[in-house]
């Protein structure tokens, strides 16, 4: 019989360094690995992020890889940390984030698709490097709950393979990670602010539409409420809560949120 936590969820993986600096690398991986099969068209066509292309998506991530190092360079006062520190609603946090997403978009320098992910893998990779001796200090609160900076790699995780979906998508196909259910931690481990319930539970009014806090996907209007979760499936459910795919569907539907 499967245990449950006090919630009455089934228990999730330890999001614990060794398992989780490995999912955090293969995300990185995969992201340059579906990258490398794009070709010139492929970077300007359009991507699964609305008013975005494929190129843009690139930029984006070097944008928030590099975020992260500043977050880190500052914590637990950076800007990330005062913005957390209002304790604000979700929308009001994802508002706020997509419009510094696009600002960061628009100043970043000229550059091609293939070398956004190049920058963006250098980036995101001594980024790893620099957790493990500090994966427990602190890295900003959010109302009552602490995220540590171990816990701020669950939501730098999240994003990657998050954004490895996108870019398969804009390629036509699927990506599903290998290990779902050390991202769920990982996202659990480093955005209260976005409750994630357990498998199979409705996501929180106003959950969804916030879900990812580096993402420009977490913009107000994605589905929200009773149902947006879905299946029990912990993949599905941060498909669903991040707005990629809407309720009731499957990530292989047609139900691609536009």
């Amino acid at each position: 019989m499967e245990g449950t936590d006090s919630g009455g969820r089934p228990p999730t993986l330890s999001w614990s360094p060794g398992p989780a600096l490995a999912a955090y690398h293969d995300g990185v991986t995969v992201i340059c690995q579906i990258s490398a099969q794009f070709t010139d068209a492929d970077w300007a066509a359009p991507s699964p992020c609305p008013e975005w292309r494929v190129a843009d998506l690139a930029g984006h991530l070097r944008c928030v890889a590099d975020d992260f190092h500043e977050y880190l360079d500052d914590a637990p006062a950076s800007r990330l940390a005062r913005l957390m520190a209002t304790g604000a609603h979700p929308e009001t946090l994802a508002r706020k984030l997509a419009r510094q997403n696009a600002a960061e978009l628009a100043a970043l320098p000229d550059a091609s698709g293939p070398e956004h992910i190049a920058g963006f893998a250098i980036s995101a990779r001594s980024y790893a490097q620099r957790l493990l001796a500090i994966w427990d200090l602190p890295h900003h609160h959010y109302r009552d709950t602490l995220v540590t900076v171990g816990g701020m790699a669950g939501a730098a995780c999240a994003e990657w393979h998050l954004h490895a979906w996108d870019l398969a998508r804009a390629q036509g196909k699927d990506y599903r990670p290998a290990n779902p259910d050390i991202l769920l931690s990982g996202w659990l481990a480093g955005q209260p602010h976005l409750p994630l319930p357990g498998p199979g539970l409705p996501v929180p009014v106003g959950g969804a539409a916030a879900a990812h806090a580096g993402d420009g996907l977490a913009a107000p209007g994605r589905p929200t409420g009773p149902g947006a979760a879905g299946t029990g499936d912990p993949w599905h459910a941060m498909l669903r809560a991040s707005g990629r795919i809407a309720p009731g569907s499957s990530p292989g539907d047609p139900g691609l949120l536009s």
